[in-house]
């Protein structure tokens, strides 16, 4: 089964960010004798082209990149490449979108051209945006493009999704608290950070739960570090966390909130207060309208809630419409993890819906 063989060969084969270079030699291998254009229109990127003559097209996207991760799961398909992993699941996405552009070659006629987009760079700096800007959709006339995420959890086999927010805006936040250390004793003669750390914490977790509970987003910091030793006040507190939501618009108040609170402690306590925020992706939102042709086509579950993680397949979305779909693989392993594995056997339910859009879609 060349879905299941494709995916194993890639597993072996990790690589990370934007370099790639094994991997896209399996991929023009594996595309080179198929009815297909091959090109790249950014560093880090293999584009197929299916020419059927029509006036438009519809694209399909597939990350490439792996994890630094050491490998455990013992299999003999395991990563050859020692601290690297695909453990995102990104060597069964390629497989799909190999076993679509093998059956789609195959075909004489089809409602639209296909473009076939495989991108490094997902799991670090979002390589999407980067073939969003050299204007390859534009050229190709595309008018949707469509991609899934392997999902632990969800039901085997089943297709999900949900219109509007399906995955988050991400960005870390960090707060850096600077105050004066002193004695305790004599602490009327420092700035304690500490203190202005734990209610900078507490102000910011009450802004963010005084926000209607229908809105989705989250605020959380995982890493909480200040002072020296017991008995001097800390000249220092470090926060490290995460800001998520889906609006930009409660994204933005969020962030500006968080600053406004550290302008307040360094008025309060005469510390300097500096927070950070990463770039992160934007939001995952399927445009309802689109949701609703993929629908009647391609009937998917409906997800009650959306995931709080992030995919930089948004950019794609802020570029032309575009849907993203969960493929459930049962109970394995999560994400990320360094015995991530799952049954091949389930890829084939991607590949079928992938070509039912293909064909069908209008």
């Amino acid at each position: 089964m060349k879905l299941r063989d494709d995916r194993r060969a890639l597993h072996e084969i990790p690589e990370l960010d934007r370099s790639l270079p094994e991997t896209f030699a399996y991929l023009e291998n594996a595309l080179a004798g198929l009815n297909c254009r091959l090109f790249s229109p950014a560093a880090g990127s293999l584009c197929a082209w299916l020419d059927f003559g029509k006036e438009d097209a519809i694209a399909f996207r597939a990350d490439c990149d792996g994890l630094p991760i050491a490998e455990k799961t013992g299999k003999p398909y395991a990563s050859r490449h020692p601290g690297r992993m695909h453990a995102c699941g990104h060597d069964g996405h390629m497989a799909i979108v190999l076993e679509l552009a093998r059956r789609l070659g195959e075909k004489r006629e089809l409602p639209h051209n296909v473009l076939l987009v495989f991108q490094s760079g997902e799991e670090t700096t979002g390589g999407a945006r980067d073939i969003c800007e050299t204007g390859v959709f534009r050229e190709y006339r595309v008018q949707a493009i469509f991609g899934l995420h392997l999902w632990p959890g969800l039901e085997t086999g089943v297709i999900a999704s949900r219109p509007r927010e399906l995955m988050a805006r991400s960005s870390e936040v960090n707060v850096d608290i600077c105050g004066k250390s002193a004695h305790i004793a004599k602490a009327a003669e420092g700035v304690d950070a500490l203190e202005a750390g734990t209610e900078f914490y507490r102000k910011a977790m009450e802004m963010e739960r005084k926000l209607p509970s229908n809105i989705y987003r989250l605020l959380k910091f995982g890493k909480f570090e200040s002072g020296t030793v017991r008995n001097a006040l800390s000249a220092h507190t470090r926060m490290e966390g995460s800001l998520r939501a889906f609006q930009d618009e409660i994204f933005e108040d969020l962030v500006d909130g968080l600053r406004k609170i550290g302008r307040e402690l360094e008025a309060k306590y005469g510390c300097a207060v500096d927070i950070h925020f990463s770039d992160g992706y934007p939001a995952v939102m399927n445009p309802e309208n689109l949701a609703q042709r993929v629908g009647r086509i391609c009937p998917f579950r409906l997800l009650e809630s959306p995931s709080m993680t992030a995919e930089d397949f948004s950019w794609y979305q802020k570029t032309l419409p575009g849907m993203f779909f969960f493929l459930g693989l049962g109970d394995v392993p999560a994400l990320h993890t360094d015995t991530f594995d799952f049954d091949e056997g389930i890829l084939k339910a991607g590949a079928d819906f992938f070509e039912t859009l293909a064909e069908r879609f209008q």
